[in-house]
């Protein structure tokens, strides 16, 4: 009967791997896994615990891969697949406009994006050209993207924050012809008018007086659109389908300039779906949607809700702590996102009626830290976490399913070749790549922190990887014999740890960790902890050099904006929680913590000024670890400590 059982199990994993486009090779392979391992109890025990979250996510990747087969097969793409959308739902709410309470039917978005792609090819525009969105998140800043991709014309979505040469890289790279911007970013505009090319056309949306319009060589957006026709425009030449591109958008550049991700009919497609199947969305659910519209977060987890599955999507401004609660409740909300810091900060409001008074049921996002998940769940009464990891270009996303706290994600145990991601084996200093003595890359066993990949497959929609409109950008992100000789992987650049059962936990970004006193430091980790020590309050924690020290000291950044931060209290609080070598050497007391727009930590212009009391205004502290206690940074104890006088 054993036997019979294991043959029966082998020959069920062949054929379901088969049936998801796995080859014959590796079926066979993973069979004969699956037999070998049920002679053991312990796969008896990981199987009895992961069966039912397993099967889950098999019906959720084959639901997403053959709707995609399909989708493919008939020529579709997002502008299609939005048309049968708005026949199904042609007079139900699509976007509603939180700052003014407008609401766009999915006919009205479906006519606003016509005119877009008549305007568009009025201008002269042809498939491949490239237009730059500048402006605050709104309703109309979709019926653009959309309008434009009717007609063949690819966004280039960039983030509202950028200014002067941030923003000039991003036009540049992108090959912009043109550029809509908002009037609200008037100002941002003039510092860059003289460095633009004059042939890159410049349209304003929303009201600037003539001067000022003039001043910016821009013509006034809504004229255009309002006499433009409200029918669809005839299809694009060549016709682009789920494999061509859709727009662009751009990394947060937490460590460099943004670099332009190639988003693709189908990615687009695939993220929207996987968010919408993997945490069970419903028809009637209404999103309340924060996040900016420049990030794959809101604007295709979020609004591709609405242009996929009919879903009702509250635009929101900007985020705003304050009032998150009680928007949720005016819209009758019951889906909210989140990603960064966002559940951080809502926590650290002083408790409201309105907290308890909505009907959220799911939170989707991700980088909820696992030190604050059970804290939010249990405040503010929201029922589930729908935790996921990826990035806008990565083919290796995974979600949490079944509200594992902390988890991001899983990957099966049972039958871990029918979604090819692994977590491998890296030097924690250098993060290169640690190989066996036939090439390949070593695999983590559970509970090693491991370098996340996914295999690449350029014609399986699932696992292609498009990489940037940089060439060298995509190269870099990209390894070969990975899994087996002569493959090709996406590199993460982000470290996870995946317990026994599965279940993945995130670790640190590329170049997060630093080592002191011959110790792993892991920021995210010891950042979480400084937060919730201060009452959430914004913490950057990284590593900085000292001239003839091995390794790299800890420094963190903390937001104080009263005034009142007591270092000596601090240190008896850390002293009890953080082992010495976690402990950061270096404080900089700031009145806040710069943020990207998608609120991750910036820390670039942290590393470059170190602990240098000369490039910044901040007060800068030193663990004197023999008077334990923090001393004021000075010019003089900062040469003794480059001098190498003072120990550290």
């Amino acid at each position: 009967m054993h036997n019979a059982a294991s043959v029966s199990a082998s020959l069920g994993s062949v054929g379901l791997l088969r049936l998801v486009g796995v080859s014959w090779s590796w079926s066979l392979a993973a069979g004969l896994g699956v037999y070998l391992g049920t002679r053991s109890w312990k796969y008896f025990y990981v199987a009895a615990r992961t069966a039912k979250r397993d099967l889950n996510g098999l019906y959720v990747l084959l639901r997403v891969k053959l709707a995609l087969w399909r989708y493919m097969r008939t020529g579709s793409n997002i502008p299609s697949i939005f048309a049968q959308t708005v026949k199904l739902h042609p007079n139900k709410p699509a976007l509603i406009y939180e700052a003014t309470g407008e609401t766009w039917t999915f006919t009205q978005l479906d006519e606003l994006s016509n005119a877009v792609g008549h305007w568009a090819r009025s201008q002269g525009w042809v498939a491949g050209d490239v237009v730059a969105l500048f402006m605050e998140s709104r309703p109309l800043y979709v019926a653009l993207w959309l309008g434009l991709a009717k007609v063949g014309v690819e966004a280039a979505l960039i983030n509202f924050s950028l200014r002067c040469d941030s923003l000039l890289h991003c036009l540049g790279v992108s090959g912009s012809r043109a550029i809509v911007f908002g009037a609200e970013l008037a100002d941002a505009m003039l510092e860059i008018n003289s460095s633009v090319s004059q042939t890159m056309v410049r349209f304003c949306a929303g009201d600037l007086s003539a001067e000022r319009l003039a001043s910016l060589d821009a013509q006034p957006l809504h004229p255009l659109l309002a006499t433009a026709s409200r029918h669809p425009p005839t299809p694009c030449v060549p016709h682009k389908g789920m494999s061509d591109r859709l727009f662009y958008i751009y990394t947060s550049g937490t460590t460099g300039l943004p670099k332009a991700a190639i988003v693709v009919h189908s990615r687009y497609y695939r993220i929207a779906a996987f968010g919408h199947f993997a945490f069970r969305m419903r028809s009637d659910d209404i999103v309340y949607d924060c996040l900016p519209l420049y990030h794959s977060a809101g604007n295709i987890i979020g609004v591709g809700q609405c242009l996929i599955y009919g879903l009702t999507v509250v635009v929101k401004k900007k985020f705003s702590a304050s009032r998150f609660w009680d928007d949720c409740i005016k819209y009758n909300c019951t889906v909210m996102q989140y990603i960064g810091e966002i559940c951080r900060y809502l926590l650290s409001q002083p408790v409201r009626p309105a907290e308890k008074n909505h009907k959220i049921r799911l939170a989707v996002g991700n980088g909820l830290r696992p030190s604050v998940w059970e804290a939010f769940m249990e405040r503010f009464g929201v029922a589930q976490i729908g935790e996921f990891y990826g990035a806008t270009e990565c083919n290796c996303s995974i979600a949490n399913m079944d509200g594992k706290v902390g988890a991001c994600g899983f990957n099966s145990r049972i039958i871990p070749t029918v979604y090819p991601i692994r977590l491998v084996k890296v030097n924690e200093d250098t993060m290169e790549l640690i190989r066996d003595s036939k090439g390949l890359c070593v695999p983590c066993r559970p509970g090693e922190p491991g370098l996340l990949v996914g295999r690449i497959n350029q014609k399986d929609p699932l696992r292609r990887f498009d990489g940037y409109a940089n060439q060298d950008a995509t190269k870099k992100k990209i390894a070969n014999n990975v899994f087996k000789k002569n493959d090709s992987a996406y590199l993460s650049g982000d470290v996870l740890v995946m317990d026994e059962l599965g279940y993945m936990y995130f670790r640190d970004r590329s170049g997060d960790t630093y080592r002191w006193r011959g110790e792993n430091v892991s920021t995210t980790e010891v950042e979480g902890i400084l937060s919730n020590l201060l009452d959430q309050t914004d913490v950057a924690v990284y590593g900085v050099a000292v001239p003839g020290v091995e390794g790299k000291a800890g420094m963190a950044a903390i937001a104080d904006a009263t005034g009142s931060f007591d270092c000596n209290s601090f240190l008896q609080k850390i002293q009890r929680v953080l082992p010495p070598y976690a402990r950061p050497l270096f404080l900089r007391i700031s009145p806040q913590v710069d943020t990207t727009g998608t609120f991750k930590i910036q820390k670039t212009r942290l590393q470059k000024e170190g602990f240098d009391p000369r490039l910044t205004t901040d007060q800068i502290y030193f663990l004197n670890s023999r008077l334990a206690r923090y001393e004021v940074m000075n010019e003089e104890l900062y040469s003794t400590i480059l001098e190498g006088r003072m120990s550290l």
